[in-house]
C-alpha cells in the first residue's frame, strides 16, 4: 500500500531539549514521505535548527497551543497531518500506522496508544469523550468508530492524525482552548465527517516533562487553563449543563487536589492556591469570547520532505550491565550506519524494565534479567539470558525493526 504524504506538527514552548529528542525520533520514521513543522519559541527554533534537519520552522511564543497548532496546520502540505507533543518520542512505525488507517476514504481521524515515562506501561489507550468533557474507555482492539456531536472517539493530543482538508474545513483548533480539551472539541466537531480509527500499534512514548502548569512528577502547579477550558467546552457543547449544581469535570479536579493533599504531594497552602486558580479559571472561561470558527486557509509553500525516512534495517544489541559502555559504543556505530538501534542491557536482578530514547537516537532498555517488562504476570521472571533477550526482541519487533 502506498502511504499518503504526511505532515507532522510539533508545538514546543520552553522545552528545547525535549524537542530535539522528539525530532530525532521523527527522523527515524519508516514512512517514506513526511515533512515536519515545528511551531516554537526562540529557544525551540534554535534547537530545531541545530538538528540540521530540513524543517518548516514557525516562530510562536504565546501560551495558546490551539493557535500554535492552527499556524502549523495552515503551513502543512501533506494529505494527512499528524500531531505529537514535544516531550514525546514516536516509535519508528508510528506515522505509517496512523496513515495506513487514514488510507480508507471513510476515515478522517486516527489515534494510537501512548506509553508512559517508563517506556513500558500505557499512559493512554482508547476512549470516547462526551459533551461534558468526560472520558469513557473503549476496547483495545484496532477498529473504527462513527462519532456523534455528543460523543466521539478521543484522539490523544500526543498521538493522532487527521485528513488535512477535513481539519481545515472545521476551522482547525478553537483558540478559545488555550490548553486542555482542545482535541476533544475537535473530535466532537469532526464527528459527522467520517470514522475515527483506533490504531493500538501506532505508539509514542510520552515523558510528561515539566511545564508552567505541572511539575515533572505530573503534580499541577496551576489549574487556571484547565478550568477555563472546561467552561468553554460546556458552553460550546453542553450549555444546559452549566445550570447544574455541580460540574462533573470540575469536581474531578477538586478530587484530584484532595487526593494529592492526602498523599502529601502538595501542602495545604499549595492546595488552597490551586483551588483558587481553578475558581479563577472557571470565571475566565465563562467570560471568554467565543467566535464562530471559519475554515482555515492553507498557506503551505510546498512539501518539504524529510530525507532518508522510510523502511530501514534495525539492530538489537544486548549484554550485561557491566558491558554498558561497550554496548552503547557499538550502538552508536550501528546508528551512524542508518539503523534503528535497540540496546537491551540487563543486570542480574529482579528490577523492573524501563525503555528510553537517548540523546544519541538509540532505544535503550534497562532492568533486571529476572524483572518484568510488560507489567503483566509474575514480577519475578526466571529465564536464562539468551531466552530473555529473545522474548524482549519478539515483544518490540511489531513496533520497530530488529534486523
Amino acid at each position: 500500500m502506498t502511504l499518503p504524504a504526511a505532515t507532522v506538527i510539533v508545538v514546543s514552548r520552553h522545552r528545547a531539549a525535549e524537542l530535539a529528542r522528539c525530532l530525532m525520533a521523527l527522523a527515524q520514521q519508516d514512512h517514506p514521505q513526511i515533512e515536519v513543522i515545528v511551531v516554537a519559541d526562540p529557544a525551540g527554533i534554535e534547537a530545531a535548527k541545530a538538528t540540521g534537519l530540513p524543517l518548516k520552522l514557525l516562530h510562536f511564543d504565546e501560551a495558546n497551543i490551539s493557535a500554535a497548532r492552527n499556524l502549523g496546520l495552515s503551513a502543512a502540505a501533506g494529505e494527512m497531518v499528524a500531531f505529537i507533543d514535544d516531550d514525546a518520542v514516536a516509535e519508528p512505525t508510528w506515522l505509517s500506522r496512523l496513515c495506513g488507517a487514514l488510507a480508507r476514504p471513510d476515515v478522517v481521524a486516527a489515534t494510537g496508544f501512548v506509553r508512559g515515562r517508563n517506556g513500558i506501561s500505557f499512559q493512554w489507550k482508547a476512549c470516547e469523550v462526551d459533551a461534558l468533557g468526560l472520558d469513557h474507555p473503549l476496547p483495545d482492539d484496532a477498529t473504527t468508530y462513527p462519532g456523534a456531536p455528543a460523543r466521539a472517539v478521543k484522539t490523544q493530543g500526543t498521538n493522532c492524525a487527521f485528513r488535512r482538508p477535513a481539519l481545515l474545513s472545521i476551522g482547525g483548533f478553537d483558540p478559545a482552548f488555550r490548553f486542555y480539551l482542545d482535541y476533544a472539541d475537535v473530535n466532537l466537531r469532526l464527528a459527522g465527517h467520517g470514522l475515527t480509527a483506533v490504531v493500538p500499534d501506532a505508539q509514542v512514548h510520552h515523558g510528561f516533562a515539566a511545564s508552567v502548569r505541572r511539575r515533572a512528577d505530573r503534580v499541577p502547579t496551576d489549574l487556571h487553563e484547565i478550568a477555563a477550558s472546561i467552561a468553554v467546552f460546556l458552553r460550546r457543547h453542553a450549555p444546559e449543563a452549566l445550570e447544574a449544581e455541580t460540574i462533573p469535570a470540575i469536581e474531578a479536579q477538586r478530587r484530584r487536589l484532595a487526593d494529592l493533599r492526602r498523599a502529601r504531594r502538595i501542602s495545604e497552602p499549595e492546595a488552597e492556591r490551586l483551588a483558587a486558580s481553578l475558581a479563577a479559571g472557571w470565571d475566565d472561561g465563562m467570560a471568554r469570547p467565543l467566535s464562530p470558527l471559519a475554515a482555515l486557509v492553507p498557506t503551505a509553500p510546498g512539501f518539504m520532505a524529510l530525507p532518508e525516512t522510510g523502511p530501514r534495517r534495525g539492530a538489537v544489541i544486548s549484554g550485561r550491565i557491566w558491558q554498558r559502555a561497550a554496548l552503547m559504543k557499538q550502538a552508536r556505530i550501528a546508528r551512524a550506519e542508518g539503523r534503528v538501534v535497540t540496546v537491551i542491557c540487563l543486570a542480574p536482578s529482579p528490577r523492573a524494565h524501563r525503555v528510553a530514547f537517548t540523546d544519541h537516537g538509540i532505544w535503550l532498555q534497562t532492568g533486571g534479567l529476572f524483572g518484568w517488562s510488560t507489567r503483566e504476570g509474575p514480577r519475578l521472571r526466571l529465564a536464562p539470558f539468551t531466552r530473555r533477550i529473545a522474548e524482549e526482541t519478539a515483544r518490540i519487533a511489531p513496533l520497530r525493526p530488529v534486523l
